[in-house]
């Protein structure tokens, strides 16, 4: 069916009650948001609870799409997507606060009511964070390579990897409590 308007496909089936007889308009989504925001030509607005709800309707629309680009987005290190955090509510490791740090920090900022960490670390705790990053993606480059069947390839980083945890004892062996 096409918009009453153009000559685009309509998308929306809008029905009206004026006057007691059903009114049935067909327009696509540019002429749906006009159609809603402007209102009948003769000054009232119509049924503005009807034109908020789809007017919001349009506006999820829109932000849906955003965030299924958004959760295609993987974080270089560690791989793990925006859905996979949005659904297991675990980042993979500590460059994804830089690489999501648009879509993070209104969320931490909510839940923490702040943006910096303010508070007590354990003992012994001079970052590491670097080594941990290396130990993350070099898991994932193995796990690739073996998916690709390189095994050479997946054994050398297997090697690298024991190496890396020889030099740094797990932090629970670093005098933690």
């Amino acid at each position: 069916m096409k918009c009453q308007q153009c000559e685009k496909p309509a998308t929306f089936h809008i029905t009206e009650l004026t006057g007691g007889q059903p009114q049935e308009v067909h327009l696509c989504e540019t002429c749906a948001k006009s159609y809603l925001t402007q209102g009948e030509p003769g000054g009232a607005p119509v049924a503005p609870t009807l034109a908020s709800v789809l007017a919001k309707q349009l506006q999820l629309g829109k932000a849906a799409e955003e965030l299924a680009k958004l959760d295609q987005r993987a974080c270089p290190t560690c791989g793990i997507t925006f859905y996979e955090f949005r659904n297991q509510g675990r980042l993979g490791c500590p460059h994804d606060y830089v690489f999501f740090e648009k879509e993070l920090t209104p969320l931490i900022a909510n839940i923490h009511g702040e943006t910096q960490h303010v508070g007590k670390r354990p003992r012994g705790h001079e970052g590491g964070t670097d080594e941990q990053s290396e130990l993350i993606r070099l898991r994932r480059e193995m796990e690739e390579a073996k998916h690709k069947e390189h095994y050479e390839r997946a054994a050398q980083i297997r090697d690298k990897i024991r190496g890396l945890e020889r030099r740094s004892p797990p932090a629970s062996a670093q005098g933690g409590a």
